[in-house]
């Protein structure tokens, strides 16, 4: 098995000789089935999606956040903090973007939120250079999300109160669906990813082709 680290360098070194038409047909896909799939979720209702600005050589998610916003959902981009900590900032196609201090992206300008915003959430879309269909992740190494993936967790055991009931209704409300943005590539076989203990699972890859169901040992 390939090492993490193998994984994302091959992945990387293909992004990058991409073409940029490729990557323009690689952006009105992933926007059209990002989009699909968060109104299915929603059921029509509008509702709020974490998402990421793609740079540089990442999958485009632009025309998926301007398409999220236009059929009237709110869209949380992040801000990487000290201690490999996420705040979270509502964007809108007028809002600014600056340098992040902390790591090769553009973060949104505006007021920022901690994880207790993402109880009002519908889903997350998540940065990766690969998953596996056993819904493990490759991400760009950063542990950002890890952590932030992790906080969700606690957050849901920390607020659920003395009833079990209460603690069940808690991890309902931050147990929220995850699609990791990649291109058709970058979806492997089940196992082709190594696991660690602070590794979480993801629910379902976007791609440019479409949306494709993790967690199971082979395509459906």
């Amino acid at each position: 098995m390939a090492s993490k680290e193998e994984i994302r360098s091959s992945h990387r070194a293909a992004r990058s000789a991409l073409p940029l038409a490729a990557q323009d047909t690689a952006a009105a896909g992933i926007a059209s089935h990002g989009l699909a799939w968060a109104s299915g979720l929603g059921r029509g209702r509008q509702g709020t999606f974490a998402a990421y600005l793609g740079v540089g050589a990442e999958p485009p998610t632009l025309p998926l956040l301007t398409a999220l916003v236009e059929a009237g959902h709110r869209v949380l981009l992040p801000v990487c903090e000290p201690d490999i900590e996420l705040s979270w900032v509502y964007w809108t196609p007028q809002s600014g973007f600056v340098r992040s201090r902390y790591a090769p992206i553009q973060e949104p300008v505006g007021e920022r939120h901690g994880t207790e915003v993402m109880r009002d959430a519908t889903a997350i879309f998540l940065p990766a250079t690969a998953v596996d269909f056993s819904g493990n992740r490759i991400g760009q190494g950063g542990g950002y999300y890890d952590k932030f993936l992790a906080a969700l967790a606690a957050m849901s055991s920390a607020s659920g109160g003395a009833d079990a009931g209460a603690a069940d209704a808690a991890a309902d409300a931050v147990a929220l669906p995850t699609a990791a943005v990649v291109y058709d590539t970058e979806v492997l076989p089940a196992g082709s990813i190594p696991a660690e203990s602070f590794d979480r699972k993801v629910d379902t890859a976007l791609t440019p082709g479409g949306i494709v169901r993790l967690g199971r040992s082979r395509p459906a």
